[in-house]
């Protein structure tokens, strides 16, 4: 049996075939909303109250599903989180930023702080991709990057990292000073992992994975402490960007509005997401969901004679992207292309992980059940290929 004429069965075949880490599923009532604005939001002024309502639903949205601790904001902001790297880099942090890294995503960051030319050099903590690292004072000074002489003023890493399917517990690192900053990378786990945004002062992310919205889009939840720190640096001269600035985002964010004009549809998508999520039993809902679903994938790879979980250790599993690694026997490759003959789409590994491997996105949008084919979908093939 070869790769270009096996056909899955019908009866196996999930009702929503697509897994993707990002961009990724978008819900049929989403579209359904998007097409009944067709005429009344989108090609409007993003300047106007239709548009500026979408703003206003993301941010009272995210203040419910986070349950946003007093003092806290919602900011949005155009470009996504590889736009918001530069946007810290300029806006948030004053001297020197220490981070963690563990795959390609929060190694981008720390790049961003690292280079920029009016920074001192980063503190970089890395881990080995499939682990986890936090940049804790004790750590970075165990991994001889740190002592009491240097220390960061922002400290970050991601909740979620995409690349290889790593979750972090989201915690305030013991020993660090009182006014430095956390900054966190929620980009794949906002809405679908456990979170108490009061152990952070910056969390950020864009909405095409678990928001289940389109790109092009940051959005960040700011402490008191982060703002103070954002108008701290515009106010010594720091040369800073227009569309960079941190500043002039708060400011527009507080008349529900963007600085410059928005994707209104991927305002309109991320809106109904949250509302979506909220409505079904908020955050603790979401997070319960993915962990059902991406506890299938697991218990799956653990009871396979040819895969096993990527990730060791289950305390660093994510619960939104998993992760499975596949002996010699199978090539995860052509795995993966039957699939997408038969319309399973998007299941390959991050490429610079260059692993026979499957990503899978169990990200709050997943139903269930479409997991639970795909996985028989898999033994189908697994089977027929062997």
């Amino acid at each position: 049996m070869t790769a270009a004429n096996l056909t899955i069965p019908d009866e196996l075949l999930p009702a929503d075939g697509r897994f993707g880490s990002g961009p990724a599923r978008i819900r049929a009532a989403q579209i359904e909303a998007l097409n009944s604005a067709a005429t009344t939001v989108l090609g409007t002024s993003h300047r106007q109250a239709p548009v500026k309502s979408l703003v206003a639903r993301i941010r009272s949205g995210l203040t419910e599903l986070f349950d946003l601790p007093e003092g806290y904001e919602v900011v949005l902001g155009n470009g996504g989180s590889t736009a918001f790297w530069d946007v810290a880099a300029f806006g948030l942090v004053r001297q020197r930023a220490a981070h963690a890294t563990f795959g390609e995503f929060g190694q981008k960051f720390a790049k961003a702080t690292d280079t920029a030319p009016h920074l001192e050099r980063s503190l970089i903590l890395t881990a080995e991709p499939g682990t986890s690292a936090i940049p804790s004072p004790a750590a970075l000074e165990a991994a001889g990057l740190g002592d009491s002489e240097v220390s960061a003023d922002v400290y970050a890493w991601p909740h979620n990292e995409t690349s290889t399917g790593v979750a972090t517990t989201i915690a305030r690192p013991e020993g660090i000073d009182e006014d430095a900053l956390v900054v966190i990378d929620a980009t794949s786990g906002a809405g679908g992992l456990p979170v108490d945004i009061a152990e952070t002062d910056v969390y950020y992310f864009a909405p095409q994975k678990n928001m289940g919205s389109d790109g092009g889009l940051w959005v960040a939840i700011l402490s008191p402490k982060a703002v103070a720190r954002a108008e701290e640096i515009k106010e010594s001269g720091r040369w800073i960007p227009a569309s960079l600035d941190l500043v002039t985002a708060i400011e527009n964010s507080r008349k529900d509005q963007t600085y410059n004009t928005p994707a209104v549809a991927t305002l309109l998508l991320l809106a109904e997401q949250i509302e979506w999520i909220n409505g079904n039993g908020g955050l603790d809902w979401a997070t319960e969901r993915t962990s059902e679903t991406s506890g299938y994938v697991y218990d799956w790879a653990d009871a396979a004679e040819v895969a096993h979980p990527y990730v060791a250790d289950p305390a660093d599993r994510s619960s939104v992207v998993a992760t499975v690694d596949f002996d010699d026997s199978v090539d995860a490759a052509r795995v993966a292309s039957v699939l997408r003959a038969n319309g399973i789409v998007d299941v390959e590994p991050y490429r610079k992980l260059g692993r026979n491997q499957l990503r899978i996105a169990t990200f709050v949008s997943v139903d269930p059940a479409d997991v639970k084919a795909l996985l028989n979908c898999l033994d189908f093939v697994i089977d027929a290929l062997a």
